[in-house]
């Protein structure tokens, strides 16, 4: 349903999605991720603005009216400390309404109801806005050996045969692609690909790896994907 347009270096670019409709935040959540974000949600101006004022986001995409404290109010308060680009949603039409947000300190603003894909071009063009040498510096295509992904179709080929990988299978090798040859913890794969803190007691990381080697390495004679004991995971072509 959804394509992919932008990474970072190291990891899915962070944003927040401050959006009091379950069912379309829900569907941003879901959509922004699949195109390689790492996404989180707000659902009301108060839990909304402690995110946003005390996390690391790249952006955030903000409904004009919320519970608590409405969006206006949440984009006055959160630049007093930071400048984090900031979309604004909206189902106001009047062109008085979006001037207020902007020189509230609103970088754009889209009005309800939306394309998807509109959404994601306006989050490229501010993202490229606030960080132009990260992106224009990210690669189109990755490769290693017989290996290849396409990072604007999000194709993954091997041999020429098309790799079927979920979005979180892709995104771990796209990041292990780029540090290739560099053994990359458990704990630094859970952080990086699922955007959370390493535990013990999870062994998500095994299970998308064992998956994502079934179908990177199984159906061929020579295996790119190693573990490295007590250590973590490279990706790598080793001499036979």
């Amino acid at each position: 349903m959804f394509g992919s347009r932008l990474r970072r270096n190291n990891s899915a670019m962070k944003l927040l999605v401050i959006e009091d409709e379950s069912k379309l935040a829900e569907y941003l959540r879901k959509g922004l991720s699949e195109e390689g974000y790492v996404v989180d949600v707000a659902h009301n101006g108060i839990d909304g603005l402690h995110l946003a004022s005390t996390g690391d986001y790249e952006l955030l995409v903000l409904d004009g009216m919320l519970p608590g404290i409405d969006g206006l109010a949440v984009l006055t308060a959160l630049r007093q400390s930071k400048q984090t680009p900031v979309l604004m949603l909206t189902a106001r039409v009047q062109v008085e309404d979006r001037v207020k947000g902007l020189q509230s300190g609103a970088d754009d603003y889209l009005l309800k109801p939306f394309a998807f894909s509109e959404l994601v071009a306006r989050i490229q063009v501010l993202l490229r806005r606030a960080h132009p040498a990260r992106t224009e510096a990210e690669p189109i295509q990755l490769r290693l050996g017989e290996l290849e992904l396409d990072l604007i179709r999000r194709k993954a080929t091997r041999a020429g045969q098309r790799l079927d990988l979920t979005v979180k299978e892709f995104n771990l090798l796209s990041l292990m692609l780029r540090r290739q040859g560099e053994v990359i913890s458990r704990t630094e794969l859970a952080e990086q690909v699922w955007d959370m803190h390493f535990d013990s007691e999870t062994n998500v990381v095994e299970v998308a790896v064992r998956r994502l080697r079934s179908k990177l390495d199984q159906p061929f004679e020579r295996p790119l994907l190693h573990t490295v004991r007590g250590m973590g995971y490279v990706l790598e072509v080793r001499e036979t």
